[in-house]
C-alpha cells in the first residue's frame, strides 16, 4: 500500500507547498492537486511543489479534456515532469458536470472524449508528429519540441464504462470511494479493461475523504461537511449498498439546499461516515485501510479535510499510519 495526499489550492500557494513538503517528509509518495478554474492554477502550484520537494510524485488530480485541450495538458504535465526530474504523473477524468455547466460547457460523450484525449496526449509524448482523426480532436501533425519522458496516467473513474476504460488506457484508476463494498464493485470493472488489453500492472487508488486525529470524535466531526456533500451527490444505488436510510439522505440534501451547514453536520450519520470516509483515530483509520488493502486497493489518497488540523494530521498519518503499514 502506498499513500498519497490531495490538496485543494483554495489557499495561498505557499501553504500548499509547505504542506506538500511536510507530506514528503512524512512518507507520502504522491501529491495530487485538484484542477478547478476558481482556485489557483494547478500547474503553477505543481511547479512550485516540484521546486521545493525531492522525491514525491506530483500531478493534477484530476484535470479534464473539456476545459483544456489535450495538447496543452500534454505540454503542461511534461513540463512538470521535467521540473521535478521525472516525478510527474497525470490524473485526468471526464470532468465535473456541475462545474462545466457553469462554464457553459456541455459534457457530451465523456468516455469517448476522455479516451481520445489520452490517445492524443500519449501520442504527443512520443515526440513524433501526431495525426489523429477523432470525433472530438482532429490533430494534423502536431509535435512536441522536447522530450516528455515516461509519465504515468491515472484515470478518474466512477461509472462502469469509465472504470473499464481506465483499465484499458490508464496506469491506474483514481476512484472516489472509501469503503471496501464500493471497491468490490469497481475493481472487477477495471480488471475487465485490463484483461481486454493484456495489462496486469495497475494502481487501484482510493481517493478518499480522510480525517484523522488522536481524538476520534474531533476527526469525525471534521469529516462531516465533506461527507454531507458526497451524500448529496450520490445515487440511490450506493445508499442501498451501504444500508443508508433515504430519509436521512433527504435531510442532508434539504440542509445543503438552504446552505444550512449546522443542520447538515447534525444529519450526517455514523453509517454515512463509514460509507464515505476514512475517519477517526489512527487505529480506526488503520483498520479500514487494512480492509481496503484486502479487497485490492493499492494506494490511499488522503483527501479533504485530512483532519481537523492539516499539519498535525499529516504528521499523524506519517508517524502512526504510514510507518505502521510499511
Amino acid at each position: 500500500m502506498s499513500f498519497g495526499i490531495e490538496f485543494l489550492p483554495n489557499m495561498e500557494i505557499e501553504k500548499v507547498v509547505n504542506y506538500a513538503r511536510l507530506a514528503e517528509e512524512n512518507g507520502f509518495e504522491n501529491v495530487w492537486v485538484t484542477d478547478h478554474y476558481n482556485n489557483r492554477n494547478v500547474y503553477a502550484v505543481l511547479a512550485m511543489i516540484a521546486a521545493n520537494t525531492n522525491k514525491i510524485k506530483i500531478g493534477p488530480g484530476v484535470t479534464n479534456s473539456y476545459q483544456i485541450h489535450p495538447a496543452v495538458t500534454a505540454s503542461a504535465v511534461a513540463t512538470i515532469n521535467e521540473l521535478s526530474k521525472g516525478r510527474g504523473v497525470l490524473g485526468i477524468g471526464p470532468g465535473d458536470k456541475t462545474t462545466l455547466s457553469k462554464l457553459g460547457i456541455d459534457m457530451d460523450k465523456p468516455v469517448k472524449r476522455l479516451k481520445e484525449a489520452v490517445d492524443v496526449i500519449k501520442g504527443l509524448w512520443t515526440g513524433n508528429p501526431v495525426k489523429y482523426d477523432g470525433e472530438f480532436f482532429d490533430i494534423n501533425g502536431a509535435k512536441m519540441d522536447f522530450k516528455a519522458g515516461d509519465i504515468p496516467i491515472y484515470i478518474g473513474a466512477q461509472g462502469p464504462v469509465m472504470l473499464k476504460t481506465a483499465g484499458m488506457i490508464g496506469d491506474g484508476a483514481l476512484i472516489n470511494a472509501s469503503n471496501p463494498k464500493d471497491f468490490e464493485v469497481s475493481i472487477p470493472l477495471c480488471k475487465e479493461g485490463m484483461d481486454e488489453v493484456g495489462r496486469d500492472d495497475f494502481d487501484i487508488v482510493a481517493y478518499t475523504c480522510f480525517s484523522v486525529d488522536e481524538d476520534s470524535n474531533k476527526a469525525k466531526n471534521a469529516a462531516k461537511i465533506v461527507v454531507g456533500f458526497i451524500v448529496a451527490g450520490s445515487p440511490d444505488l450506493v445508499f442501498k449498498r451501504h444500508n443508508i436510510d433515504l430519509e436521512d439522505v433527504k435531510k442532508i440534501r434539504e440542509a445543503l439546499g438552504r446552505f444550512d451547514f449546522g443542520t447538515l453536520k447534525k444529519s450526517v450519520t455514523d453509517e454515512m461516515l463509514n460509507a464515505f470516509s476514512i475517519c477517526g483515530s489512527p487505529d480506526e483509520c488503520i483498520a479500514k485501510i487494512g480492509k481496503l488493502y484486502d479487497v485490492g486497493v493499492t494506494q490511499i489518497v488522503a483527501g479533504s479535510p485530512v483532519g481537523p488540523n492539516m499539519e498535525k494530521s499529516i504528521k499523524i498519518i506519517g508517524e502512526e499510519i504510514i510507518k505502521k503499514e510499511k
